[in-house]
């Protein structure tokens, strides 16, 4: 299972979810793991045809094709540098031609907006005094007699032309103010310009992809640092049991760790079961789908794969063991270990891949694993480097080793039954 996740560089959503966080560290870090030997092996490939074409090229000019180059009166190669042909401009007076160029377009901009202020603000101070001085002179005037109004509304104009030259003279210092800031605008812009292009190492851009690559390589290192710490854990588990002869071997994703011949040999010996596998009936030749789709097809996988290795039973006996369940929800099991102490755990059959899920309680809430048994052995997926016979040697593994290091989990005490008849009983049947 790990591996086709390898392959493909892709987990469904759901399968994801179902794995604690620690697994996700561990998976995320070895899916970076992979991306970079591809992007190395794609570096490496490139790099071959890159000397190959080189190569080719090479091949070719000797076969008479070449480069000749254009010279001059003095038999010499020909060469012209812009800016010190005749009739062409000093490269330093081009740069200040540009520079300046961009700072009279600034700072027009500014003086632009600007005006547009000043403008908004003369428009509006004389149309309120217009206003206040229409208003005043409408209330005086109101009682005069019918023959007077005419003087009125003579003083009135008069005053609207006095205020009219008054607004025109002040436009016109506006602008004469706003010209001015407008020059001493774009000589402040062109001294910054030029400063910034003598003392400016580095963009803006690039200090936004310095510190994206600080952050990127911050995060890798962290997830690195705690799959490390996982595999340490786990390359120490794996020693503990490979002595106690526990385990079916180690996963060859975790490297580091090999059995020597004898104690293979009493790994095997020790892995045994002392009964025969369980016969199971079957009408056709049993060809497993890539992934779980049903749930017939999973009551089939487990009769005629699971039962023969003998999934679910008590070690040496024919008795379900008390952990086992059928193919039950997440929900259904944090149910059924809601007021359960901690420690307390059973295992379900998966309905996302072709395994188990070990739920486990733990004081502040749940934690769920995924074991894969889509092999001819059981771990957890992703994480565990150990390869288990049996689900029952997974499960009496971890009643002396913890789960994870982060969480310390220990398998205390099994979670049975709370149906009659038990949830596991389609299996069987």
């Amino acid at each position: 299972m790990l591996q086709q996740i390898l392959h493909d560089m892709y987990i469904d959503p759901e399968l994801l979810a179902e794995l604690n966080e620690e697994q996700k560290q561990i998976l995320f870090y070895k899916m970076r793991e992979e991306q970079l030997r591809r992007w190395k092996e794609r570096e490496e490939k490139a790099r071959m045809e890159e000397a190959m074409l080189r190569k080719t090229a090479r091949r070719k000019q000797s076969n008479g094709k070449h480069v000749q180059w254009l010279r001059g009166k003095d038999s010499e190669v020909w060469v012209w540098v812009m800016g010190e042909a005749p009739g062409d401009k000093p490269y330093e007076q081009i740069s200040e031609e540009l520079i300046a160029e961009r700072a009279r377009q600034q700072a027009q901009k500014e003086a632009e907006e600007l005006w547009r202020q000043k403008e908004a603000e003369i428009t509006k101070k004389f149309r309120d005094a217009m206003a206040q001085e229409k208003a005043r002179i409408v209330a005086e005037k109101w009682k005069i007699e019918m023959e007077d109004r005419k003087a009125a509304k003579l003083e009135e104009k008069k005053i609207q032309e006095e205020l009219k030259k008054r607004e025109e003279e002040e436009r016109q210092k506006g602008e004469e103010q706003i010209r001015q800031q407008e020059e001493i605008r774009a000589k402040e812009l062109y001294l910054s310009l030029k400063q910034a292009q003598q003392h400016s190492q580095h963009s803006d851009d690039d200090q936004e992809w310095e510190e994206q690559l600080r952050r990127s390589k911050a995060a890798d290192e962290e997830r690195s640092h705690k799959a490390r710490r996982a595999r340490d854990e786990y390359r120490r588990q794996s020693l503990r049991a490979i002595q106690k002869g526990r385990v079916a071997g180690l996963s060859h994703l975790f490297q580091g760790t090999s059995l020597n011949n004898d104690q293979e040999i009493k790994l095997n010996n020790n892995s045994a079961s002392p009964l025969l596998p369980l016969s199971v009936a079957s009408s056709s030749i049993w060809e497993r789908p890539s992934r779980p789709f049903s749930r017939d097809v999973i009551i089939r996988w487990f009769r005629e794969e699971q039962i023969p290795r003998r999934a679910g039973f008590e070690r040496n006996t024919n008795r379900i063991a008390q952990w086992f369940h059928g193919i039950i929800s997440r929900q259904e099991a944090e149910e059924l270990l809601m007021n359960k102490s901690e420690g307390t755990f059973l295992v379900r059959v998966s309905e996302k891949i072709w395994g188990y899920a070990l739920s486990y309680r733990q004081q502040s809430g749940f934690r769920h694993f995924l074991v894969d048994a889509s092999g001819d052995f059981y771990s957890f997926l992703g994480v565990d480097p150990n390869r288990h016979a049996t689900l029952t040697d997974l499960i009496d593994f971890h009643k002396e080793e913890i789960i994870t290091s982060s969480g310390g989990e220990l398998l205390l005490e099994p979670c049975g039954q709370q149906k009659n008849p038990p949830d596991y009983s389609p299996l069987f049947e």
